[in-house]
């Protein structure tokens, strides 16, 4: 390992002096966006500087160059251009005149995934992304988080989870297929062997340490149902939104007037739905899931906001993309009713002429929120059971691009991004 070392540095050092670099473009001449970022954090965790160049080809990527990363690059289908510096001059003089910004990656963040232990019926497109671009990350789940493991990372991803103690609303179609009854069973084990006397209480609890890590500098990102059941399960502390089939005992008939918004993330003023039988947690999803809007899959786009790179470089970096309309996708949460969100949260993409939100993000005391809707950016109904999406097909994903900004987000020079 030491001389593996010595020599990636040696060639640094050599390339360096004659002033070469590597530019991963973002453009449409990229050949694979999904694993160019793995690249960008592969070089990362070689205690190299990444410097994201926001809103120049797409968001491009520049670092110095070595045989050993132009290899990586060739080994993974990546598109990449070496340049002298010369050229990053005519570069960075083209970004300080333009609505662009360079922003400097310095570490690459420790990533965990909050997923429950064996099988699920359906897949995770965060996880997907990150097998494909070949992003290491880290399984973690009710025990480690309760235990206050989270503290070991710097960024979260929630997926189709379910923290208000209702199985995901699934009771109505599968309650009688072995996958739930089993989920029902292991739920409740779980709960009573941490102390909990319902799987409410116990969800509760992990949302709270959720929160918790946000607050303290964490990086949150979710998609799908995490999104609102979150958020849910944070405003009714104080009551009981659960039908008798979920915990045995009925919903509080007050419910909705004891929701605390103050607690939640980025939705308030929503409805909870509390019939077990409606697929559907509150009135913050929009078309709701129990009564979707169908669309044509070919005609439904959301568009992505422009920001001010200089001014405002966080949701900048998370707009990155080669496009700025990407087609819909659906979910058991697809959308945000716009009039929830919180004033304070920012809007990055909707669906233009509506009051239909796709792709919000929001500070919360020293740490960040993104909330991403839908379940899969190239799976556009992606249904129980449905196969896992190929991405050796969809390389080139817009949505998916999404997704992966978030990833290296974490890794960008704090001082700058307060400036």
């Amino acid at each position: 390992m030491k001389i593996k070392l010595a020599v990636l540095l040696t060639l640094l050092l050599m390339r360096f002096s004659f002033g070469q670099y590597l530019l991963i473009p973002m453009d449409l001449k990229q050949n694979d966006h999904l694993k160019a970022y793995g690249i960008a954090y592969w070089v990362l965790q070689q205690h190299i500087n990444v410097e994201w160049l926001l809103n120049y080809r797409g968001g491009s990527f520049l670092f110095t160059d070595t045989p050993v990363f132009e290899n990586q690059c060739r080994l993974r289908g990546v598109s990449f251009e070496t340049i002298n510096g010369a050229t990053v001059n005519q570069i960075y003089a083209e970004i300080e005149s333009h609505n662009m910004d360079k922003i400097l990656l310095e570490k690459a963040p420790k990533i965990a995934v909050y997923s429950p232990p064996g099988f699920q019926p359906w897949d995770d497109a965060v996880t997907l992304a990150m097998t494909y671009a070949e992003i290491k990350y880290d399984r973690i789940y009710d025990r480690k988080v309760l235990a206050g493991e989270l503290n070991n990372y710097d960024w979260l991803h929630l997926h189709h989870e379910d923290f208000t103690g209702q199985y995901g609303k699934f009771w109505a179609a599968f309650r009688h297929e072995p996958w739930y009854i089993k989920r029902q069973m292991d739920s409740e084990k779980l709960a009573h062997e941490l102390g909990f006397t319902k799987v409410s209480k116990e969800k509760l609890a992990v949302a709270k340490e959720i929160r918790s890590f946000v607050e303290k500098g964490g990086f949150l990102f979710a998609m799908c149902s995490a999104t609102d059941a979150l958020d849910i399960a944070l405003a009714a502390e104080n009551t009981d939104i659960c039908a008798a089939v979920f915990d045995g005992d009925g919903v509080d008939p007050d419910c909705q007037k004891k929701l605390d918004f103050s607690k939640t993330f980025a939705f308030q003023n929503f409805k909870v739905i509390t019939d077990p039988s409606v697929y559907e947690f509150s009135d913050i999803d929009v078309p709701p899931s129990n009564m979707p809007r169908l669309r044509d899959p070919e005609t439904d786009y959301f568009t992505l906001f422009e920001f001010s790179a200089k001014y405002d470089p966080v949701p900048t970096m998370l707009t990155q993309d080669h496009v700025n309309v990407v087609k819909g996708f659906m979910g058991q949460t697809t959308m945000f009713r716009e009039e929830k969100i919180k004033p304070s949260v920012t809007i990055m993409g909707k669906i233009e002429g509506t009051d239909e939100v796709k792709y919000i993000h929001g500070n919360r005391g020293k740490g960040t929120f993104t909330f991403y809707g839908g379940h899969d950016p190239e799976d556009y109904t992606h249904r129980v059971g449905d196969p896992p999406t190929d991405l050796k097909l969809h390389k080139n994903s817009p949505g998916y691009r999404l997704i992966l900004n978030n990833i290296l987000f974490p890794a960008a020079r704090k001082k700058k991004l307060k400036t």
